[in-house]
């Protein structure tokens, strides 16, 4: 029996999150027309959504609250090809046992891998060195901690960071972490060391950031973590600029010109027109692009049905989120 499904995401992913393959995988289990919608053309079709059993979601999705979910009497799963599902979860949702998955684990990768490639680059103090030569329009050379025996710290071991993990495995690097929800068991499991998050700073030659925001975490990382690294290091935010003090570290790079920053983050995002983060020589600035873009996007649409398949053939799902879930994560 086909289902009936739709796909709601903002127009602008219609192209790059389920793409023709994606599509045609779900040609043998849902009931055509399959199409594409935003949260604002949907209620333009209220019957297509009064008889919507599935939804595939992206960026964009429609925010579940009663009167969406009154409209969606039928609707019994969500399979979302992003990360967080915050951005349209309310309790309505949880109220209705509506099954919600999220492509989150394969999101991760992509900032995994961007991840990796900072680490690599800043153990050869890349950004200083791309620095100095431009200034100085000669070759300039740093000691450098180089990917051998080099130190990198983790902060917190989540999907993104346990990936990482991976990628870091054909290097010599000692990785250490600080997670205070990962057991000694469990680091010893994944070939890391736990510390504390002073210590990560004292002798990381790269601290990669991978908390969530959350309440707790907002403005952890605070300038005396930063006063602590050692010579030359590196700090790396993929994660949320809100989960650093930004004012207490900005006052520290401009202090210390030997340290770097790669913020591909920041609070708030993009920086205001006069922050000091556009003008340090020491910040380098990304606009959000460590998660996927454009053609990446498709790992996510992709996962999305996978998720979808498994759910029609009654295997378990390996993105499902809870609301239980909800309280420890992003």
């Amino acid at each position: 029996m086909k289902v009936s499904a739709l796909l709601l995401l903002a127009r602008h992913h219609w192209d790059n999150v389920y793409g023709p393959a994606e599509l045609e995988r779900l040609k043998p289990h849902v009931q055509e027309p399959l199409a594409f919608y935003t949260d604002k053309s949907i209620l333009e079709k209220p019957e297509i959504l009064s008889q919507a059993e599935v939804i595939f979601s992206s960026w964009g999705m429609s925010v579940c609250d009663e009167p969406f979910l009154a409209s969606a009497p039928k609707l019994k799963a969500i399979f979302h090809a992003a990360g967080s599902i915050r951005p349209f979860m309310t309790g309505a949702l949880w109220d209705r046992n509506i099954t919600v998955t999220s492509s989150n684990s394969v999101l991760a990768i992509s900032v995994a891998e961007f991840a990796l490639a900072q680490i690599l680059l800043s153990l050869k103090l890349t950004w200083r060195h791309v620095r100095d030569m431009r200034s100085e329009r000669q070759p300039v050379r740093h000691t450098v901690p180089g990917i051998f025996d080099s130190v990198v710290g983790l902060v917190s071991v989540g999907s993104v960071a346990r990936h990482l993990i991976s990628l870091l495995k054909p290097f010599r690097l000692r990785i250490v972490a600080f997670d205070p929800y990962l057991s000694p068991e469990q680091a010893k499991s994944l070939g890391i060391e736990l510390v504390s998050l002073d210590q990560l700073f004292e002798i990381s030659h790269v601290v990669s950031l991978h908390t969530p925001a959350l309440p707790e975490t907002e403005g952890m990382i605070r300038g005396g973590h930063f006063s602590r690294m050692i010579k030359s290091a590196t700090f790396i935010n993929t994660a949320r600029g809100s989960v650093v003090n930004e004012r207490e570290m900005i006052d520290v790079l401009t202090r210390r010109s030997d340290l770097q920053a790669i913020l591909d983050v920041t609070h708030p995002e993009p920086p205001s027109p006069d922050s000091l983060l556009f003008s340090l020589p020491n910040v380098i600035l990304t606009p959000h692009i460590a998660g996927p873009l454009d053609q990446e996007c498709r790992r996510l649409g992709s996962m999305a049905v996978d998720e979808f398949e498994r759910y029609v053939a009654g295997q378990p799902l390996r993105g499902e989120v809870t609301e239980k879930m909800m309280e420890t994560i992003a």
